[in-house]
């Protein structure tokens, strides 16, 4: 079964650009993973495990190295990467 999440990131320090750029460069490292980033959040496009599975342990990198920050996700049971043909 294929998903899409939408996260974003708001690290709770004034150096949150670091933080954030590190997150999104995680996701994008996994193959297998489509990752869309605009200006308001992270798309996450792929197989319900692996977006499950990366989101979770990115997460708790990213709460182990730069410590306190709130995540907030949506999501949905379709893989709506926009690349894709038009969803029906």
């Amino acid at each position: 079964m294929e998903i899409s999440a939408e996260i974003s990131k708001y690290p709770l320090t004034e150096e949150y650009l670091e933080h954030i750029k590190s997150f999104i460069d995680r996701l994008n490292a996994v193959e297998g993973l489509t990752v869309v980033t605009n200006t308001m959040s992270t798309q996450v496009f792929g197989e319900h495990d692996l977006v499950m599975d990366t989101l979770r342990d990115e997460m708790r990198v990213s709460w182990e190295t730069f410590g306190r920050a709130i995540f907030v996700v949506k999501y949905i049971g379709r893989n709506l990467d926009p690349a894709l043909k038009p969803h029906g």
